[in-house]
């Protein structure tokens, strides 16, 4: 493969030379945080952790329930965006809390990447060495044709670790795992329960749970992804602010009968696509699959109805569809959505703020959307420390700093469904710019935002791995 590929896909690519090429087609295709960070430290004042159980409802209660210097905050979400988000507040000295409706963390998913300046964060978090060890180990990918020749092959060390298949690349709940056991000491975790209402007045506010309990905050941020439910608490329904990108995408783990070995698979033909990616455990393998839909109207917690769906759409599908689709009623995971953006003018009322795909999702097709869950955490904990915990101030300063990074990779996303014929309601992407401007926008879209080093702030600093870790200087 040329070497300079600066964009995500096989679809649709950027080279360092400013030439763009797409794939060639398929006949017939249309065109504990360890001791001593910032959490270890803190267990010195800890009486350890309790648990405590009401219903389903699971509290993780670490001590430390003394002055703080910082906010009390409430973190909505425990996927990646929200144990993140805790990370940085408890460096900044604030008390945090995370509730998730889920009962537990949830294991597997898709595979994320974290490109560019996103490495830089992971890094500074000291998680550079815990990420790579969770990594999925991807050598590179394949694009085939239904009778399974290869037509083209990407490296996973393809322009510095940043090309289609990112240098680091972990699946969705390893990389939650991480963070969470990274963060479970200084932080409260609360599993099983979720906002059931909320009021803010001047001072701060005040939350009651579903489980009963009331509580009062000085901020609260909502995690929770491309379904929001605190976004449609205090923003507006969700038709204000998801746009469908007329695509749909399901992943689910499959046992690996297909002699995977660190390469991923693709056949893409006629708007729909098939895949298999390897992970760590050879015996299993994640299916991918995708397919085009104007609209998307079904209920994304109604799993059956989920699977019949994709049934129905990817019937007669070539390649090794069909002994994919074998495995959907046995699975132990499974995952259908929509591939959808978020698009706000603004991230925060009040004392109320969004994180990650609440508040910005760039679809899937972006590559991007745990870069920016982590470059947003990190700045996000930042600015409302050095506004000294000042909603309005801090919020402003966070969307400033994040709007044009969050653009550029909404657009990468938006670029990206075009390539593929898809035509959804909100698909439409800008003029497709010159290769100049191209590989402007990639550059932006991996890059373009800076990480300031918030200093005079309060940093319970964790240990720092050394530099060329994650392929950033130190």
């Amino acid at each position: 493969m040329p070497a300079g590929l600066l964009q995500f896909g096989p679809d649709f690519a950027v080279y360092a030379d400013h030439s763009a090429r797409r794939r060639p087609l398929a006949d017939g295709e249309p065109h504990s945080r360890a001791a001593g960070g910032p959490g270890g430290r803190r267990a010195g004042r800890q009486a350890g952790r309790a648990a405590g159980h009401v219903g389903s409802r699971i509290a993780i209660r670490t001590g430390g329930w003394g002055v703080m210097s910082g906010a009390r905050v409430l973190v909505a979400g425990a996927s990646i965006a929200g144990p993140a988000l805790a990370h940085w507040l408890l460096r900044r000295d604030a008390e945090v809390t995370v509730v998730e409706r889920a009962p537990a963390l949830r294991p597997g998913g898709q595979a994320v990447d974290a490109r560019g300046v996103a490495k830089e964060v992971i890094r500074r978090m000291g998680l550079a060495a815990a990420v790579r060890a969770a990594c999925t180990d991807t050598a590179g990918a394949y694009t085939v044709d239904v009778d399974g020749n290869v037509l083209e092959t990407f490296r996973a060390d393809d322009d510095g670790g940043d090309g289609y298949i990112a240098e680091i690349e972990i699946l969705r709940g390893d990389l939650s795992q991480v963070l969470y056991d990274d963060t479970r000491d200084g932080v409260e975790y609360v599993f099983g329960d979720r906002i059931a209402e909320l009021t803010q007045d001047a001072d701060g506010v005040d939350v009651a749970f579903a489980g009963g309990d009331r509580r009062r905050f000085d901020l609260v941020v909502g995690a929770d992804g491309l379904h929001s439910a605190l976004r449609a608490m205090v923003f507006g329904p969700r038709e204000r602010f998801v746009r469908h990108l007329g695509l749909v995408l399901a992943f689910y783990t499959v046992p690996n009968e297909f002699g995977l070995d660190r390469w991923l698979l693709d056949y893409q033909a006629a708007g729909r696509s098939a895949g298999l990616r390897p992970v760590r455990d050879a015996t299993r393998a994640i299916a991918m699959l995708s397919f085009p839909a104007t609209d998307f109207d079904v209920d994304h917690r109604d799993i059956e109805a989920q699977k019949r769906l994709l049934r129905e759409q990817m019937a007669g599908f070539g390649w090794l569809t069909s002994r994919i689709l074998d495995h959907l009623d046995d699975t132990p995971d499974f995952y259908l959505d929509q591939v959808a953006q978020v698009v706000m003018d603004r991230w925060s009322s009040g004392r109320v703020g969004l994180l990650g795909d609440a508040a910005f999702s760039p679809s899937p097709m972006s590559g991007q959307g745990t870069g920016l869950a982590l470059v947003g955490a990190y700045l996000l904990a930042g600015e409302l420390a050095a506004s000294g915990w000042d909603p309005e101030a801090g919020f402003a300063a966070y969307e400033r700093r994040m709007r044009s990074f969050v653009e550029a990779n909404q657009e990468i996303g938006r670029l990206h469904v075009h390539s593929l014929g898809v035509a959804g309601p909100d698909a439409e992407a800008g003029p497709e710019p010159d290769m100049e401007a191209l590989t402007g926008l990639v550059e932006r879209a991996i890059n373009g935002v800076e990480l300031p080093d918030y200093a005079g702030v309060p940093d319970s600093t964790a240990p720092v791995e050394g530099g060329g870790g994650n392929g950033v200087p130190g």
